[in-house]
């Protein structure tokens, strides 16, 4: 079922045809939901314009001017890039209330947000960078 996709927009992949894919730490993030230590992945410091896809099937996430310095460890965001681009879950893993964002076209696990970001949402997405791919902006000449 390689990039099969239902007739909503999604891709739907099987774990070992996942596994084929994604290297490791990208796996292990996206797929089985672990999370990658904090002050470790490349766009926690990154200050380069453009857009964060989603590592597993390029759909676009969040934008660069959405990006502030939580001091979490992990990139955070204000807000997707659009309405939709993201879904939501609730985890109640490791004995805590949390809400886990995901992909919304292939449920990649990204992260999880929080009601304690900046104005103007109160938002902080705060996603893992193995989970995430970077497509600088072009500036135009």
């Amino acid at each position: 079922m390689s990039d099969a996709k239902t007739g909503t927009g999604k891709v739907v992949k099987t774990e070992t045809e996942w596994m084929r894919e994604l290297t490791p730490e990208p796996f292990g993030v996206t797929r089985m939901k672990a999370t990658e230590r904090p002050f470790s992945g490349k766009y926690n410091d990154c200050e380069i314009s453009g857009t964060y896809h989603c590592l597993c099937c390029g759909q676009a996430l969040f934008g660069s001017e959405a990006k502030f310095d939580s001091g979490s460890g992990w990139p955070s965001f204000t807000a997707p890039v659009a309405e939709g681009a993201v879904a939501t879950e609730t985890d109640e893993s490791l004995g805590m209330h949390r809400v886990e964002v995901l992909c919304a076209r292939c449920d990649a696990h990204l992260g999880h947000v929080f009601d304690d970001g900046p104005a103007p949402t109160g938002q902080r997405y705060c996603m893992n960078s193995a989970a995430l791919r970077l497509r600088p902006e072009r500036k135009s000449e």
